[in-house]
């Protein structure tokens, strides 16, 4: 037991203690660097500082390390970014707004990189909870704020780190929680990206979440068409339409107007009523859409038709009719096929005639409804010219 004791009094001994009058000197080292007026002196001097003081037990050391982490200045690599903050973090002893900043810089880098997304993701996580822990012990609105901005760079931290591990559902959450305080345009632009990549992947409800947060900060037309899509897709096609309107209105689209017209479409089977507005984003959408634009174009033809009672009557009087001169054709060749006039008797004859002038009135009327029918048809044509005018389609 005593040989014991005798060995750990060694051991203190040989470990290095800085004298009074060196620690002194030690804290006005870290001083003088951290009031030096240039990035570039202030890391030197903290550099001389670290390789003159480590291990030494100065009161600075671990915040040395963390500025030289936390601080940019000329010629700093990502490595020494790692190398500095861990070794602030391995010591301690940091306050808690300080080891946050550290947390977020040192997840950023390894989240940019690549090369270990679970560690970035646990030392964002870190920052989120710890600056959850200080805002609620604080009254200060100020103090609230800053714990508040920690919150919402940690979550950012945490969507990259998410992004990078293509974990696409978690980069969303993290994103919309980081824009929610911080309200910048470069987290809107990662909300969208991801976003994108979900509706690519399919991932229809996890899209649509990601491009109602962008439509609700924006209402650009990208977020609007977006969202409107993955409405679409996830089943909600009346939510969807006033979306695809609203985003049509903001820019013109061969695909929104396509869009619409299908819903549309679809809505005018159970009522008429919207039939009209159906044929006229279809046409508008046969002149825009590369893609769609023949579709377009036979749908609208095909609903106009169909939906027209003028139209429909007519080729329902053309049934009747042909089939008249059918019938009036088939007695006449029964009766008379291969028969001249001389060889029949009066009564013959007065038939054979009947029989003809029934046949050339059908076909008058046929012609007269045919007529008719192509008055409805150069309507439709005239709402095609229109929408060419309108769109100035060539």
């Amino acid at each position: 037991m005593k040989k014991t004791a005798v060995t750990i009094l060694v051991i203190l001994l040989s470990l290095p203690v800085l004298l009074p009058a060196q620690a002194i000197e030690a804290d006005e080292a870290y001083i003088k660097a951290m009031t030096a007026t240039s990035p570039a002196e202030r890391a030197q001097l903290l550099k001389n500082y670290v390789v003159k003081y480590a291990g030494k037990g100065t009161k600075y050391e671990n915040f040395a390390y963390a500025n030289l982490s936390i601080s940019n200045y000329p010629g700093k690599t990502a490595k020494e970014t790692i190398e500095f903050g861990e070794k602030a973090l391995a010591l301690g002893g940091l306050d808690d707004s300080t080891k946050a900043q550290l947390l977020i810089q040192l997840s950023a880098i390894y989240g940019e990189r690549g090369q270990n997304p679970d560690k970035a993701k646990t030392l964002a996580n870190q920052v989120i909870e710890l600056a959850r822990a200080n805002k609620a012990k604080e009254s200060d609105p100020q103090a609230v704020n800053q714990w508040n901005i920690l919150i919402g760079a940690g979550s950012f931290a945490l969507g990259q780190a998410a992004e990078k591990s293509k974990d696409l559902r978690g980069a969303v959450d993290a994103y919309i929680a980081s824009y929610a305080i911080l309200k910048n345009p470069q987290i809107m632009a990662s909300i969208k990206k991801v976003g994108k990549a979900l509706y690519d992947a399919k991932a229809w409800p996890d899209a649509e979440k990601a491009f109602k947060a962008a439509y609700q900060a924006t209402k650009d037309y990208d977020s609007t068409s977006f969202y409107a899509k993955s409405l679409y897709r996830n089943g909600q096609k009346e939510a969807a339409l006033g979306f695809f309107k609203e985003a049509y209105g903001k820019q013109k689209s061969g695909e929104m107007a396509y869009n619409i017209g299908i819903i549309l479409a679809g809505d005018a089977k159970t009522n008429p009523s919207l039939s009209g507005e159906a044929i006229r984003y279809l046409l508008e959408a046969s002149f825009q859409s590369p893609s769609n634009g023949q579709q377009a174009m036979s749908m609208a033809e095909s609903l106009y038709f169909n939906s027209s009672k003028e139209y429909n009557d007519k080729v329902r009087q053309m049934e009747a009719v042909s089939q008249k001169i059918e019938a009036l054709t088939k007695t006449y060749n029964s009766k008379f096929e291969g028969k001249d006039e001389e060889d029949l008797d009066e009564a013959g004859k007065k038939e054979m005639k009947t029989l003809l002038a029934n046949i050339e009135t059908e076909k008058k009327n046929l012609e007269n409804i045919q007529k008719s029918q192509e008055l409805v048809i150069a309507q439709f044509n005239n709402l095609v010219e229109d929408t060419k005018q309108r769109l100035g389609a060539r």
